[in-house]
């Protein structure tokens, strides 16, 4: 973070010091979790659902804070605001504007975000100094935290941006302020708020309605409501896809035996191999959109594609590929799930159980927020998997259950359908029937805790078990 003192953080944010010296520093970033802050840094106390941040003040001072950034009265040196968020958001705009020699980018879409902003952060790091954001922080907490972590020596900073509804994006752009904007997709995920994809396709269109015109607007040319966004923008345009249209192409992809991807980019300047090491056909469109900003902001294409041939899974619970020692292939997405997202991990699955020669089994929960769509959508994905010929699906949670009902009624499909009720008799039931070698897949919303199936799946055997974390609120919107 730009060191600024208390004097000028409160001045920024419109507050009033409390218990607090005006000429004290602030000169590390601010944090959510009273337990994370690093020295010199500033806690932001967040009344949450659950856990309110005013509780951990003193704690967090305690352990190297200078300062608390509340909305009541606490025990410790603060700067006391009306609402904490939006005072979070105006110093994140408030050190923005002092970032003078860095490029921001910022990313939205369906799906796809943090997967591509990885990927991003992999690219831009050949240019310079990088900040972006931790796992999905993509709010209107996660953005001003990733503003703050960023300095005098930061080249580039990647914003990615989530929606719950119309005007989330601009006021997140307000923040930011990015000079290249790339819009991923527009699905159907979060459709139950949104009201329709028009609707997403407009929240969406607000990054790059926000551009500056001497900005750069990247957007999927394979994806049409994406590409009508050229029209809502004075910035540049430059175009990713598979399509011929595409300033940015993936060509000829196929995925290895692993299901890893495996293309030719694309550009006017030229073509490069790529073999990517993540798992999902998916990938191949998140390493174009990636590449096509990177490109545009002097990476070679030759570096690009080196680049995407080694970037490694970044953020966690996202098509991320475990082995046991028996065999036993564990592909852990339970971080979210949407209609789309589901149907491009059930095509990896059987495209890795093909390559292995091995059982398919797919750990499927409730896609959540999906409107009156709901019932149809798990249903086409239940007939989906049948499709794909996977060998056993257990269906998680009342709310998945019509994709049981689907999939154990397609004609013609030879493998099985188990409904259990929640979590733990999905563990129960894995542990009895999964088989040495099996591929197994574990998805669904992130409310669904399914995380917990797959760190059952590989505990003792080189897995990680899920931890919780203390923090005054979230700092990720999913859509």
């Amino acid at each position: 973070m730009i060191p600024m003192s208390l004097r000028e953080v409160a001045d920024a944010v419109g507050g009033r010091l409390q218990r607090a010296d005006p000429a004290t520093e602030v000169t590390a970033p601010a944090t959510l979790d009273s337990r994370a802050v690093p020295p010199g840094g500033l806690f932001v106390a967040v009344p949450g659902e659950h856990v309110d941040g005013h509780d951990y003040a003193a704690a967090a001072v305690a352990a190297g804070a200078v300062a608390v950034l509340a909305q009541r009265d606490v025990d410790a040196p603060a700067v006391t605001v009306t609402d904490t968020t939006l005072a979070l958001g105006r110093l994140g705009a408030a050190v923005r504007a002092r970032l003078t020699g860095c490029t921001v980018i910022g990313l939205t879409g369906s799906q796809g975000k943090t997967g591509t902003k990885d990927l991003l952060a992999h690219l831009l790091a050949a240019g310079g100094e990088v900040v972006a954001p931790s796992g999905s922080h993509n709010n209107e907490l996660g953005v001003p935290l990733t503003v703050l972590r960023a300095d005098e020596h930061t080249t580039f900073l990647v914003s990615e941006m989530g929606a719950r509804g119309l005007g989330h994006i601009r006021y997140l752009a307000e923040i930011a302020r990015p000079r290249v904007g790339l819009v991923l997709n527009v699905g159907v995920a979060h459709i139950g708020e949104f009201g329709s994809q028009a609707g997403i396709a407009t929240a969406k269109a607000e990054l790059v309605e926000s551009l500056p015109s001497d900005g750069l607007a990247v957007l999927n040319a394979d994806d049409p409501l994406v590409a009508a966004m050229a029209a809502r923008t004075t910035a540049r345009v430059v175009t990713f896809g598979s399509s011929e249209r595409a300033d940015v192409r993936v060509v000829s992809p196929e995925l290895d035996a692993d299901g890893r991807p495996v293309f030719t980019l694309a550009t006017a300047a030229g073509t490069a191999p790529v073999a990517m090491q993540l798992t999902g056909a998916h990938q191949a469109l998140n390493g174009a959109a990636a590449a096509a900003v990177a490109v545009e902001l002097g990476v070679p294409l030759t570096d690009v594609a080196g680049l995407l041939s080694t970037a490694r899974q970044a953020s966690r619970w996202r098509m991320e590929r475990h082995q046991r020692s028996d065999g036993v292939v564990v592909i852990n997405d339970a971080y979210n799930a949407n209609p789309d997202s589901m149907r491009a991990a059930l095509q990896t699955l059987a495209v890795v159980g093909r390559g292995r020669g091995a059982r398919t089994v797919a750990v499927l929960g409730e896609m959540l927020e999906l409107g009156d769509t709901g019932p149809d959508e798990h249903e086409a994905l239940g007939r989906l998997a049948a499709g794909l010929g996977v060998d056993r699906l257990v269906v998680v949670g009342e709310g998945a259950r019509p994709v049981h009902a689907a999939a154990s009624a397609t004609a013609g499909w030879s493998g099985s359908s188990v409904p259990v009720a929640d979590v733990e008799s999905a563990v129960g039931y894995l542990t009895d029937h999964v088989r040495p070698g099996d591929v197994v897949l574990v998805k669904a919303s992130r409310a669904t805790g399914l995380e917990r199936v797959a760190s059952a799946l590989l505990a003792g055997d080189g897995g990680t078990a899920a931890t919780d974390g203390r923090t005054s609120s979230g700092g990720a919107a999913p859509s």
